[in-house]
């Protein structure tokens, strides 16, 4: 397995804990799917998307203090969020702030 597999394997690990992180927070995961517009019920079949998990990275890494908890909750931190992102199909550090 190639550095970048390892790579890509890693980052998407970290954004599969992240959307858990997101699922169970009882305002988190509203305001994610409304910023998606993905259904609850879609989430499994969104998730086999390519640039799905840097989607919800970028939601994560957009808003300070959401990603500031998920930081302090999970201990990993908040430069390594923006780093799976970019190792991730469609990812960047470039993203819209989420309110």
């Amino acid at each position: 397995m190639s550095r970048d597999d390892q790579r890509r394997q890693q980052a998407e690990a970290l954004a599969i804990q992240a959307l858990g992180f997101i699922a169970a927070d009882s305002e988190l995961l509203p305001r994610f799917l409304a910023i998606t517009g993905i259904e609850a019920s879609a989430i499994r079949q969104a998730a086999r998307e390519p640039g799905f998990l840097a989607g919800v990275l970028q939601f994560i890494a957009a808003h300070e203090p959401t990603l500031l908890r998920f930081s302090e909750e999970t201990g990993i931190p908040p430069k390594s969020v923006a780093s799976a992102l970019r190792d991730l199909p469609f990812g960047d550090d470039r993203h819209d702030r989420s309110a």
